[in-house]
């Protein structure tokens, strides 16, 4: 599964590593641990459309983020009709669009943390953002886990 925003470099990245357990499910973890996340406010533009390996969920299904820039629906595209050419005995592939669970707080500091490279003014700003998300995200990660639980087959019989 692939969670993807703009940059992916904070909402994608936090709920990720809560789906790979690298972050708790049920309480808001501190900004220390945020900011300890893979690609956590690091993610550099030229790495937008690439998939990103966070880890792996208690299925064993790989977990990746994704940063689009502009053209989310486009890079979305892009990587299904890759995928699709691969072959017939991967699994699915789902897309979890985070985009709708940022805030203002975290608008505000990615843009002066990645854009405007002002990391000392963005990332707090970014942290405490993602912090107030932050039960948002969780509960869209136990929706995706759900789905996958639903449909999930022991990694043996892959």
């Amino acid at each position: 599964m692939v969670y993807h925003c703009f940059g992916g470099a904070h909402s994608s990245p936090v709920a990720a590593a809560i789906h790979a357990g690298l972050l708790p499910a049920d309480r808001v973890p501190d900004g220390r641990a945020l900011a300890r996340i893979p690609y956590f406010d690091t993610t550099p533009p030229s790495h937008w459309g690439e998939l990103l390996p966070v880890g792996k969920d208690a299925h064993g299904h790989e977990v990746y983020v994704m940063g689009h820039g502009p053209h989310g629906a486009l890079a979305c595209r892009a990587v299904l009709a890759g995928y699709a050419l691969g072959r017939e005995e991967w699994p699915p592939l789902l897309l979890i669009d985070t985009v709708p669970y940022i805030n203002l707080w975290m608008r505000i500091g990615g843009f002066l943390s990645r854009r405007l490279r002002l990391v000392s003014l963005g990332r707090p700003l970014v942290i405490w953002g993602a912090r107030r998300a932050y039960p948002r995200l969780a509960a869209l990660v136990r929706e995706v886990q759900a789905r996958c639980d639903s449909r999930a087959r022991p990694l043996a019989e892959r």
